[in-house]
């Protein structure tokens, strides 16, 4: 009783864990402010959906507050219970809250559901659903959309477009249509309005995840990686960046691969919310990893050497390794869609991750601390054991250097037996702004060979990528 009466008598701060703190009469103010607010009206949709996020953000401050003063009296492993309990409840929530709304909110938890290091098992779990494909947009609302951003009737500008989409997802859906030429096209339309909601929308998302304390990652890297993914929904709901992004590549990938097969744009049907492509028809990742070995592995080569050549000499790679985003034909073509998410490489980061890359080949790990401390990805020198970091280079390195068995994936198994002695030495290493969408693709497209069921010796493309020293 003594601590319930300090919290109701003076101005505490409530600890959410990892250095968060909100005071009780801040959570007081946004329960009641929240309350009250509701009584106004809202006819904007970007009202409609400030009011929807913030009761869900109103509710987890709720929740949190009553988790901690239940608590007082708990023993460890009470607490443990509850607040495993706590971040299963919060993270349904928010998965079911960002899940019935379209756009960049919802684009923000896919994004932070591939990023499952950064949060809770209980909420990475939770919010990993966001991933599924999102429901569809009634016809007429896209329709509207097309002949507002073209300027013409949709009869005017497509001999055919078909009412149902091909596929939908956070921030736009695609269907299939014909140009008046007879040119198989796709269409990706943006819903309306995705744009305008995105900055207050990441935002709430933002503070809904402080307010219960799940990133597991201090102030500075939080506004690092927040702003790592304004700039990626920046440019993906920009489709005219898009349309750059997809020419570059195609360029780029004609003149070293022909069966690198990117969709051509059709700038006459396209706008800033709009991407006309031409259809360029595979099939999906569970599909190919049915055929026979010889063109799983000739897929498997041409999709690691294609990112690996985006990375390390494009400088410009795409970043969304989501299966997806792929499709293949039995004769070793590999379709590549969805070039939104793109990572521009500055020289100096590509030559960090080549000496990098070059001292674990060597085992020189004194090397290797200093390019990841010039990668902003060690906190402290000297205090990670060098005989884990001799077995986590050989789990790391295998993949790349044997004759490997995707589908058996002993590295990964490999890997999670070494996570036991390592926990302990974990918060020496941290996310960065230059490794984040690097390590997002590498580990994306190693899941991807996983899904191929590829059987390789893949060092030669390693050694092509990145010769050794002489």
């Amino acid at each position: 009783m003594e601590k319930l009466k300090e919290i109701t008598t003076q101005p505490l701060q409530l600890n959410l864990g990892n250095s968060t703190f909100v005071t009780y009469d801040q959570i007081y103010q946004l329960i009641f402010g929240f309350k009250e607010s509701r009584m106004a009206k809202t006819a904007s949709t970007p009202g409609r959906r400030f009011m929807k996020l913030a009761g869900m953000t109103a509710s987890i401050a709720g929740k949190t507050l009553s988790n901690s003063i239940k608590n007082l009296t708990a023993d460890e492993e009470q607490k443990n219970t509850a607040r495993s309990k706590l971040f299963q409840d919060i993270g349904v929530q928010i998965a079911d809250t960002l899940g019935e709304m379209k756009g960049a909110v919802m684009k923000v938890g896919q994004i932070a559901s591939q990023y499952k290091d950064v949060f809770p098992p209980e909420v990475a779990k939770a919010i990993a659903k966001l991933q599924r494909q999102a429901p569809a947009m009634p016809f007429k609302e896209i329709k509207a959309q097309v002949e507002k951003e073209l300027g013409k009737p949709l009869q005017q500008l497509f001999q055919q477009f078909d009412e149902q989409p091909f596929a939908a997802a956070s921030i736009g859906q695609v269907h299939k249509a014909t140009l008046p030429n007879g040119q198989q096209v796709v269409v990706k339309v943006q819903y309306p309005g995705v744009d305008e909601a995105c900055g207050s929308d990441l935002k709430q998302v933002r503070l809904a995840l402080r307010m219960m304390g799940v990133l597991k990652i201090d102030r500075k890297l939080q506004d690092q990686l927040f702003k790592e993914i304004q700039h990626s929904l920046d440019n993906e709901l920009n489709y005219e960046i898009e349309a750059q992004n997809l020419e570059i590549a195609r360029t780029f990938h004609e003149s070293l691969d022909s069966k690198i097969v990117i969709p051509q744009v059709f700038h006459e049907y396209s706008s800033r919310h709009i991407l006309t492509l031409s259809q360029e028809m595979g099939e999906s990742i569970e599909t190919a990893s049915t055929w026979p070995l010889e063109t799983r592995n000739a897929l498997g080569r041409r999709l690691f050497r294609a990112i690996g050549q985006e990375i390390f000499y494009l400088k410009r790679f795409h970043c969304d390794p989501h299966p997806g985003n792929f499709a293949f034909r039995e004769d070793g073509s590999v379709i590549v869609y969805d070039y939104g998410g793109v990572k521009t490489l500055s020289t100096e980061v590509i030559e960090h991750f080549k000496e990098l890359i070059h001292a674990a080949r060597e085992k020189n790990i004194p090397v290797i601390e200093q390019q990841l401390e010039a990668l902003h990805s060690l906190t402290e020198t000297g205090k990670f054991p060098t005989e884990l970091y001799e077995q986590w280079l050989e789990v790391l390195m295998r993949p790349l250097v044997t004759n490997y068995d995707f589908a058996e994936n002993s590295a990964h198994h490999d890997g999670m037996e070494l996570l036991k002695p390592s926990l302990k030495y974990w918060d020496v290493f941290k996310p960065s702004p230059d490794t984040l969408m690097v390590n997002r693709t590498i580990s994306g497209q190693y899941w991807n060979l996983i899904h191929l069921k590829v059987h390789d010796d893949l060092s030669d493309i390693f050694e092509e990528l990145v010769p050794s020293r002489s």
